[in-house]
């Protein structure tokens, strides 16, 4: 029998004992042998759950238990879980995470302590919530070059901007219901201004590159820019918007940024609406496959999580499939240098300019000014052309 703990019972913590306890018998046939949870530490009071005798405040209780084999970090945060996820490395205990901000951060760390005490560190659930995308990137795509990967990375953005598109919600109107319904949190920073997708897409970066890729390299631009007559621009030029988490390679190098772009209605990523999360992996053998489905929730997310966990207890010693190295910044393509066409809009005033600047481009009427799709060039170019014209309104960066 494998022994586990689990540390922060909170969504994610408590849904990964519902399966244990629900799937038993499954898990016993695919896993080998009984998974069975016998510590979880959390400082609130739970005397009046069914299993109270479990719970503990102290970690020590899991660390220093030789029973314990497996402790699984769903409790979110750096500090606490940064310390308690390298002591139980440390102590010859492998860790399953679904704490995407301390696997972007200190991942290649954690790889090297339990590569040193052979034991194993993964984080399927860190991405994409019930979307299984780490372990294909890892071993069903190892045999291509990792050209491109592309994803609506959070659902609480999604969802606003379907709410947007659908229902001609303004931002501030979609984001209040998402919060009302549970989708977004009281302060919904780290989904609408995109830091929650930069940490993802630093990952997947990582994994596909084999370096770290650091999440302060990825050009991050949220939604709350993104208006009613954004919307309007884009259904006039066959398009939606998403925010997408955006990385590729190139000569050895690597980019990734993260910011709304126009999807045209032919990409798979167009359709996927609500809070649910797709993401295109582009390989040079195998060309594009695209992951879909709940990037959250409860049971998804813990679902990904038990998955490691039988994972370690069929293979319980270290080995680097899911693992990356330390980066070089100098690997990192600037993101001024990356090539891209953009729509951008302009006031009445500066439409007679906007052939000279930018070339042969048809000029849309909106609602209280006008539009144009640029030719594909740099960022820094675009950045001069804008800066000849006097300043725009705004810019939304096509996706093709």
């Amino acid at each position: 029998m494998k022994k586990i703990a689990i540390i922060g019972f909170g969504v994610v913590g408590s849904g990964v004992y519902e399966i244990i306890r629900k799937n038993k018998d499954i898990l016993t046939k695919k896993a080998g042998e009984e998974i069975d949870v016998k510590r979880i530490l959390d400082i609130r009071d739970f005397s009046d759950h069914e299993e109270a005798h479990l719970f503990t405040k102290d970690f020590n209780d899991l660390v220093n238990d030789d029973e314990i084999s497996i402790i699984v970090e769903t409790m979110g945060g750096i500090k606490f879980a940064y310390d308690y996820t390298k002591a139980a490395l440390s102590a010859g205990k492998s860790v399953v995470t679904s704490n995407k901000e301390l696997v972007a951060a200190h991942g290649d760390e954690f790889f090297r302590i339990a590569k040193e005490n052979n034991v194993r560190y993964l984080y399927e659930a860190s991405v994409g919530g019930g979307i299984p995308i780490i372990r294909p990137l890892a071993n069903d795509v190892s045999a291509n070059c990792v050209e491109e990967i592309s994803g609506i990375l959070n659902g609480t953005t999604n969802y606003i901007l379907t709410k947007m598109f659908k229902e001609n919600d303004s931002f501030e109107s979609a984001l209040k219901t998402a919060q009302e319904l549970g989708y977004a949190e009281k302060d919904p920073t780290a989904d609408v201004d995109g830091i929650d997708a930069c940490r993802k897409i630093s990952i997947l970066m990582s994994l596909a590159t084999g370096k770290k890729f650091d999440s302060s390299n990825v050009n991050t631009i949220g939604i709350r820019g993104i208006t009613a007559e954004d919307v309007q621009y884009a259904a006039a030029i066959g398009c939606t918007i998403k925010l997408i988490g955006r990385g590729f390679t190139k000569d050895g190098k690597a980019n990734a940024s993260v910011e709304p772009m126009l999807i045209p209605h032919s990409c798979p990523l167009s359709g996927i609406e609500d809070v649910f999360n797709g993401v295109l992996v582009k390989g040079n053998m195998v060309d594009e496959l695209l992951f879909y489905g709940r990037g959250a929730g409860k049971l998804p997310t813990a679902s990904a999580v038990v998955g490691d966990i039988v994972d370690i207890v069929r293979s319980p010693q270290y080995n680097d499939y899911f693992t990356w190295e330390d980066g070089d910044s100098s690997a990192v393509i600037p993101y001024e240098d990356v090539k891209a066409r953009f729509f951008v809009r302009i006031t009445e005033d500066k439409k007679d300019k906007v052939k000279a600047i930018f070339g042969d481009t048809e000029i849309i009427k909106g609602v209280s000014d006008y539009g144009f799709v640029t030719k594909k060039m740099s960022v820094a170019d675009l950045e001069k052309g804008i800066e000849a014209l006097g300043g725009i309104v705004g810019k939304i960066r096509l996706f093709k």
